[in-house]
């Protein structure tokens, strides 16, 4: 079979719950006879190595049906043969996710990899961005389908690259973003009881397809990477081809420049959890008022990212207006109640709040 970007046109069965006979749309753990990996597969080449990933196993990888998840699977499967679990998460926001759920059964049946496929409503809510509503749809998605079909997984694999942290930085620093932003996206993190790993961030995707090519294993091509109404797109199309002309090695130092931010950022993470056990959480304004105003605006930001709502992250402009007036609330009556994020900040007594009215 030679390499292509398009879906296998004999895969024409949904994947719904309801008419799969496996369930939650499951691909049962057997493969393809005539069809193992190592008769697939070419050795996995130096550059995508998984020696540096050391995941709990079994572990699951989200499978999209693009080149990078599909390189992905395939590294872990023949790296951790029997460990591994894929989990496509079906959007339905355009009329191409259908032949992305059935490439992801096809290999998977091939390959012997069980397979979760999870239908979400990924439609963005007023004043959301459809990027950030499919995203929480997904992560959502990911721990649902670990959690309900293999809870003795604790690990899920995600296949950004070095390509995509490079575009995550230049959109942040566009944005002018902080050293939250700088430090793009981490290479793991936990959320909802799960450790998420992105252990190719300084894999180019060249290389991802390059490997997929050479072993005859295709890939499904997003038709909206195409479109340039995204500020991402044009990053990819207009600003990195001209960048690469100037600095050749641009992708490798964004991703160490990411990687310094994201220590710097520990740091400062590290400091307000000291901080915070002097001023309390929430903080007490006597104590806030002994702290610098950088130091003051780290304690704050922290405090903030502990509600883990996305509604309390506050601009540049709010947080310095915030400073000023706990540096200017020197009286019993001084009032404070600022907009920060989506919701306010009040003084309570000798305390600050933060609601979401």
């Amino acid at each position: 079979m030679a390499a292509s970007r398009t879906p296998r046109p004999n895969r024409a069965e949904s994947l719904t719950a309801a008419q799969s006979s496996n369930p939650a749309g499951s691909v049962p753990a057997h493969g393809v006879p005539g069809h193992s990996l190592a008769a697939l597969a070419l050795p996995i080449p130096p550059a995508l190595s998984l020696n540096h990933f050391a995941p709990s196993l079994p572990l699951a990888v989200a499978l999209s049906g693009g080149a990078d998840s599909m390189a992905l699977l395939l590294a872990c499967c023949l790296r951790w043969p029997g460990q591994v679990r894929a989990i496509h998460v079906h959007h339905g926001l355009q009329d191409a996710a259908e032949d992305f759920a059935q490439h992801c059964q096809h290999w998977c049946e091939r390959w012997g990899v069980p397979l979760q496929v999870v239908r979400v409503d990924a439609r963005a809510a007023q004043g959301q961005s459809p990027e950030a509503a499919a995203r929480t749809a997904r992560y959502q998605a990911l721990a649902q389908a670990v959690q309900q079909q293999w809870p003795q997984v604790h690990d899920v694999a995600l296949a950004q690259h070095a390509d995509d942290q490079v575009e995550t930085v230049l959109l942040a620093l566009s944005r002018g973003a902080g050293l939250p932003g700088l430090s793009a996206m981490p290479a793991q993190w936990q959320r909802q009881g799960l450790t998420f790993h992105r252990p190719w961030l300084d894999v180019p995707g060249a290389a991802l397809r390059a490997w997929l090519t050479a072993c005859e294993v295709s890939w499904i091509e997003d038709p909206t990477n195409a479109d340039v109404r995204y500020t991402r797109n044009r990053i990819r199309r207009d600003v990195m081809p001209a960048l690469e002309a100037c600095f050749p090695t641009i992708r490798q130092t964004l991703a160490r420049s990411a990687r310094h931010a994201a220590q710097a950022q520990a740091l400062l993470g590290e400091l307000a959890q000291l901080d915070a056990q002097t001023t309390g959480l929430p903080p007490r304004l006597t104590a806030l008022q002994l702290l610098s105003p950088a130091r003051m605006a780290n304690l704050l930001r922290h405090w903030l990212s502990t509600l883990d709502d996305p509604d309390a992250r506050p601009s540049t402009a709010q947080m310095d207006e915030l400073v000023h007036q706990v540096q200017a609330c020197t009286t019993r009556g001084h009032r404070i109640e600022l907009r920060v994020g989506a919701g306010c900040v009040r003084r309570e007594g000798d305390s600050l709040g933060w609601y979401n009215p």
